[in-house]
């Protein structure tokens, strides 16, 4: 089956998955493995015009991934994973969409072609 889009991580979520345990890290790596061959909002859900957020949900908690298409690659669909949390409350905090704007502007700047 052929993926639907790369998925590539920020300094930010590389550090967020590193701090997790091995077993919720492997469930968060096999969600998104999942989500580049599937269209599942549970997997995979738009937030707004630009972030999306890959989710996951082991052992009763709440794991979120934000991240951004990045299209200035014409040769593949490329997701930028930003930074991720561990969710506490039923809705996504603002703050943590206005930081993922934030590093999305970043990058976008720093890889323009």
């Amino acid at each position: 089956m052929k993926k639907n889009f790369e998925v590539e991580f920020l300094e930010d979520a590389v550090t967020f998955l590193e701090e997790l345990n091995d077993k919720a890290r492997s469930k968060i790596y096999y969600n998104i493995r999942k989500a580049q061959h599937v269209n599942d909002k549970e997997l995979f859900k738009k937030l707004n015009d630009n972030i999306w957020e890959f989710r996951t949900l082991y052992n009763s908690k709440s794991y979120r991934l934000f991240a951004f298409w990045d299209k200035s690659k014409n040769t593949e669909t490329v997701v930028i994973s930003t930074h991720g949390i561990l969710k506490k409350t039923q809705k996504t905090p603002t703050k943590e969409i206005t930081k993922a704007e934030k590093l999305r502007t970043e990058y976008l700047k720093q890889n323009k072609r």
